[in-house]
């Protein structure tokens, strides 16, 4: 009696998405609020500089990042005090010239530093999470056109296939009813 043999199946690169370019960043900022009005939700806009009301046309939330720098702040404030009145106060206590076990105005310089120390500290793991870094690869770097342009003067509009609206030919046309300059399909390796 024979064993089954396997069949190797050869899988091609899967689609990830696609890549419009568009020529100003007036139809930049235009495709994106168009994208965002469609009910897609997984897209992002490229350009070599910041483009000032490009957040508001994808609509992006403001970021709570403060938030966390403010935690980390006030955590270092209240950490740096419950330090110094532990030690001086409580925990070793060492009269110097009648002087008070702790005094505010000498704790003043430790709190200060332990403030800023994390409220840096959640500043930089804020945005290491919130930008999902460090991302080593991007399905955008292979294409030739972003390579060739992305940093001096292209714009792009990359939408998902992990977006629930998302349909190649459908999508496809829709970015080029935008304007869009060319769209090219990226591939996830």
């Amino acid at each position: 009696m024979s064993e089954p043999t396997a069949v190797a199946v050869v899988a091609g690169p899967r689609c990830w998405g696609l890549l419009a370019e568009f020529e100003s960043v007036d139809t930049l900022l235009a495709a994106a609020e168009r994208v965002r009005d469609a009910g897609f939700v997984k897209f992002d806009a490229f350009a070599p500089f910041p483009i000032h009301g490009l957040d508001e046309a994808m609509g992006i939330r403001t970021s709570r990042l403060p938030l966390v720098v403010l935690g980390g702040g006030v955590t270092g404030a209240c950490a740096g005090l419950l330090l110094q009145w532990w030690t001086n106060a409580f925990d070793y206590r060492y009269l110097v010239s009648g002087k008070p076990y702790f005094g505010l105005p000498v704790a003043i310089p430790v709190t200060f530093e332990l403030t800023v120390l994390l409220a840096a500290i959640g500043a930089f793991v804020g945005l290491v999470v919130a930008n999902r870094l460090p991302e080593l690869y991007h399905p955008v770097l292979h294409n030739a056109a972003f390579q060739a342009r992305a940093t001096t003067d292209g714009f792009f509009v990359a939408v998902e296939a992990g977006d629930p609206r998302f349909d190649v030919a459908r999508t496809r046309s829709f970015l080029e009813g935008l304007g869009a300059v060319r769209v090219d399909e990226l591939e996830d390796d």
